[in-house]
C-alpha cells in the first residue's frame, strides 16, 4: 500500500464496514488484474545494500523517477517515501528494508500487465543503473543479516518493528528481508468471492511451491525452498496464515468484518501524524478506547481502510482480493503468477474444474501443506498426491481459463502464454529455488554473490 489513507467520514455502525466491502462487487465485464511486485535494491559493485538518503540511494532513485514518470511524491515528514500516478494508475512504494515495489494499475489483460512491468523497469534501469544500483527478484535477502538490511523513514515500519517481536518469531524478517509478487482479482457477488476465497486459500501452498526462490539467508543455504514462505507460519498469527472461517458456507463480508474487528491494530492518523495502537483491537476503537486520550478518538473510514491493508492472511480481502502466497521473483515470474491466478478464477469452467480438484481437501490437509511447502515445494503432499502432481493438473485448468478468455496479443498468442514459466518447472520437476541451490552447490563454489549478477532486473 503506498499511501495510507485520510478518510475522516465517521464510523457509526459495524454494517458499515461490511457494506465498505460489498461495494467492490462490480460486473465480470469490468473485472480487471492488479499486480504487484517487489525487489531488492542493490550496489553492484559489491552487492551491498542500498541506504536511503545519499546521492546513490532509494530516495535519489524515487526522485529520479518523479522525475522520469511526473507522477506525485508521496511523504511521510520530509521523507519521499513513494510516488503515485496522479490519474491512479499505479504506484511505487517502499517495503520496510528497502524493497521498491510496483503496485500496478487494474488492467484488462495479462499482455497489458506485462506491457507495464516492462515499462517500469526500463524506467527504473535507466535512474538506477547510472547509481550503480541494480535490482533482486528472488524471495528472501540471500545475503545481508538484519543488521546491514537498511530501515526506510516511514512511520508505520517503525510502529510495526516495535510491535513485531511481541507477537512472533520472524516478524521483523518477513519486513526487511522478503520480497513478493501479488496479484489483485475482482469479485461479482458476495458468493463470488466467497468461492473465490475459498479456492485461492487451498491453492495458495502450491503458489507458494511453484514460485519458490528464497532457499538463502545470510550467505549459504537456510534448509528451506521458501525461506519467505517459513517466515510467514510465525509473522504474527493473530492477522496472518490460513483463514478457516473463509471456508464456512456463509462467509461473507460480515464474518471478514467480524474477524478484523479482533485483531489488534497497528495506527491511527491524526494531524499527520501516527498514533501507536497496537494495545487495542478495532473492535476496543470502536467502543471509545482512544476517548480522553486522542481529540479526534471516533473511528473514521480512513482508520478502518488502513486496518485492512495491516492484515495478512494468505488471501487477503479488501474491495478485491490479494493472492499473497508468491516469493518474488524475476520478470517472467510477474508475468506467470497473474496469469495462474487469472486462468483459475477469471473463467466459469475453470473455476469449476478446481474447485473439483480440491473438493476432498480438508482445513487440517491445507494447513499441513502450507506447513510442509516451505521446505518439500513440490515435493509435499496432499491428498496422496504430490505438489508436482497436483500443479500440472491445476495449471491446465489454469491454461484452458486462459484460453476461453480469447484475448490475443499482435502475434495471436493466448494470455497462456505466460504459463509457460510454469511449464517449464513442472517439465524440470524443480523449482526456481532449487536451480539456485545447484549453481551454488557447482559453479558458484558455494557463494551468493553470482546470483546477483546473473538475477538482476
Amino acid at each position: 500500500m503506498a499511501r495510507d489513507i485520510s478518510d475522516a467520514t465517521p464510523i457509526t455502525d459495524t454494517a458499515e464496514l461490511a457494506a465498505y466491502l460489498e461495494a467492490g462487487c462490480k460486473p465480470e465485464a469490468d473485472f480487471r488484474i492488479g499486480t504487484e511486485h517487489e525487489k531488492f535494491p542493490f550496489f553492484k559493485a559489491d552487492n551491498a545494500p542500498v541506504p536511503y538518503e545519499g546521492e546513490r540511494s532509494i530516495a535519489a532513485v524515487l526522485h529520479g523517477m518523479k522525475d522520469k514518470l511526473g507522477w506525485d511524491a508521496i511523504m511521510d515528514g520530509e521523507n519521499i517515501i513513494g510516488l503515485a500516478d496522479p490519474s491512479g494508475m499505479g504506484a511505487i512504494s517502499l517495503e520496510p528494508g528497502g524493497q521498491f515495489e510496483l503496485s500496478g494499475a487494474p488492467l484488462r489483460t495479462l499482455h497489458e500487465t506485462c506491457r507495464e512491468s516492462n515499462r517500469h523497469l526500463a524506467v527504473l534501469r535507466s535512474v538506477a543503473e547510472p547509481m550503480g544500483i541494480g535490482f533482486l527478484g528472488v524471495g528472501g535477502s540471500p545475503k545481508w543479516t538484519l543488521a546491514e538490511t537498511p530501515r526506510m523513514p516511514k512511520s508505520r515500519y517503525g510502529i510495526m518493528s516495535n510491535y513485531m517481536p511481541k507477537v512472533g518469531t520472524q516478524g521483523l524478517d518477513m519486513m526487511y528481508r522478503t520480497c513478493t509478487i501479488q496479484v489483485n482479482i475482482d469479485f461479482s457477488s458476495e458468493a463470488d468471492m466467497r468461492r473465490k476465497m475459498a479456492l485461492s486459500q487451498k491453492l495458495q501452498p502450491l503458489a507458494t511451491a511453484l514460485f519458490a526462490s528464497s532457499p538463502f539467508t545470510e550467505g549459504r543455504p537456510n534448509g528451506l525452498l521458501s525461506w519467505r514462505g517459513d517466515i510467514w507460519r510465525d509473522t504474527d498469527n493473530n492477522r496472518a496464515g490460513l483463514l478457516d472461517c473463509a471456508f464456512e458456507p456463509g462467509f461473507g463480508f460480515e464474518r471478514y468484518v467480524e474477524w478484523a474487528l479482533d485483531v489488534p491494530m497497528y495506527f491511527i492518523i491524526r494531524d499527520g501524524r501516527y498514533r501507536d495502537c497496537t494495545d487495542i483491537t478495532f473492535r476496543q476503537f470502536m467502543a471509545g478506547a482512544l476517548k480522553g486520550e486522542v481529540e479526534e478518538w471516533q473511528p473514521t473510514m480512513g482508520d478502518w481502510t488502513n486496518h485492512l491493508s495491516t492484515l495478512f492472511p494468505d488471501v487477503r480481502l479488501k474491495r478485491f482480493l490479494e493472492m499473497r502466497g508468491a516469493d518474488g521473483g524475476t520478470w517472467r515470474r510477474i508475468c506467470a503468477l497473474p496469469s495462474f491466478w487469472v486462468g483459475l478464477l477469471y473463467d466459469a469452467g475453470a473455476m469449476d474444474a478446481a474447485e473439483q480438484l480440491t473438493a476432498d481437501w480438508s482445513i487440517a490437509d491445507i494447513h499441513r501443506l502450507r506447513d510442509e511447502v516451505p521446505r518439500l515445494a513440490l515435493k509435499a503432499e496432499i491428498g496422496g498426491r504430490s505438489l508436482l502432481d497436483v500443479g500440472r493438473e491445476v495449471i491446465e485448468i489454469a491454461r484452458a481459463g486462459l484460453k476461453a478468455r480469447n484475448n490475443l496479443n499482435a502475434s495471436g498468442q493466448s494470455e497462456a502464454v505466460f504459463l509457460m514459466t510454469l511449464d517449464e518447472i513442472i517439465a524440470k520437476k524443480a523449482t526456481f529455488a532449487e536451480d539456485l541451490l545447484a549453481l551454488y552447490h557447482g559453479r558458484w563454489n558455494g557463494s551468493v554473490d553470482p546470483l546477483f549478477a546473473e538475477f538482476q532486473y
